[in-house]
């Protein structure tokens, strides 16, 4: 795994422009698949990223997790990336079914087979990280962690927030081409250096973003405080 270290004003503008390269790479006369985290920190950089001259038309995104609400309610991770980003740009947006008569546990297989048509490897696949070290909807102790390896994408009962999330799995993270992990804010330091410079496996986090592809991670001056390098 490696870290790049940027000040927390330029954050947002510089984290965009990494990821829009990482795209650039891909696109060279074939599609582009992203895959997009939910969460505060990439609000600022999606909108960063709309503003990029990208050949966006050729570019699929899909979400690394969802949240079990209805498409337009506040906390839907597919409606930050909307606004933010795919409604600004030619993109196609993938986005999980919802239904009050759809189980989410159906939903997700459902999801699952459209994103297997979509690809065999994610090329890139964007990721956030809690202060209890989850990332997508795969939060500690919870089952989806453990899910078989031939699961793309499951529905996931976090027991600490009460509700239904959809998530993709490890074993679709970690087969990636490649992963950037974003992180900002000095309350994630301390996990962060015990992420990069401990005992990874400890957390979810760690153990998706352990990876026979390239992790990157895009930290701010505030996460990186506690880093030893």
């Amino acid at each position: 795994m490696r870290a790049l270290v940027f000040p927390s004003s330029d954050y947002p503008v510089r984290a965009a422009e990494t990821v829009i390269e990482a795209l650039k790479d891909v696109l060279d006369g074939r599609r582009a698949n992203l895959g997009l985290a939910g969460g505060s920190t990439p609000r600022p950089v999606y909108e960063q990223m709309s503003w990029s001259r990208l050949e966006w038309e050729e570019v699929d995104l899909w979400l690394s997790d969802e949240r079990w609400v209805p498409p337009d309610h506040p906390d839907s991770n597919g409606r930050m990336v909307a606004e933010a980003l795919a409604s600004r740009v030619g993109a196609v947006f993938h986005r999980p079914l919802y239904s009050d008569l759809l189980q989410p546990e159906d939903s997700a297989a459902h999801y699952e087979a459209g994103l297997r048509r979509l690809f065999d490897r994610p090329d890139l696949v964007l990721l956030g990280m809690g202060e209890d070290g989850h990332t997508a909807s795969l939060f500690p102790d919870t089952d989806a962690l453990h899910a078989p390896p031939d699961r793309w994408y499951v529905a996931n009962w976090i027991p600490q927030l009460d509700a239904w999330r959809l998530t993709a799995t490890p074993a679709l993270i970690r087969r990636a081409h490649r992963i950037i992990v974003l992180v900002t804010g000095s309350a994630k330091a301390e996990l962060v250096a015990e992420v990069l410079e401990g005992d990874p496996s400890r957390y979810p986090i760690g153990v998706v973003a352990e990876t026979d592809g390239d992790t990157l991670w895009l930290l701010d001056d505030a996460a990186a405080a506690r880093l030893s390098g």
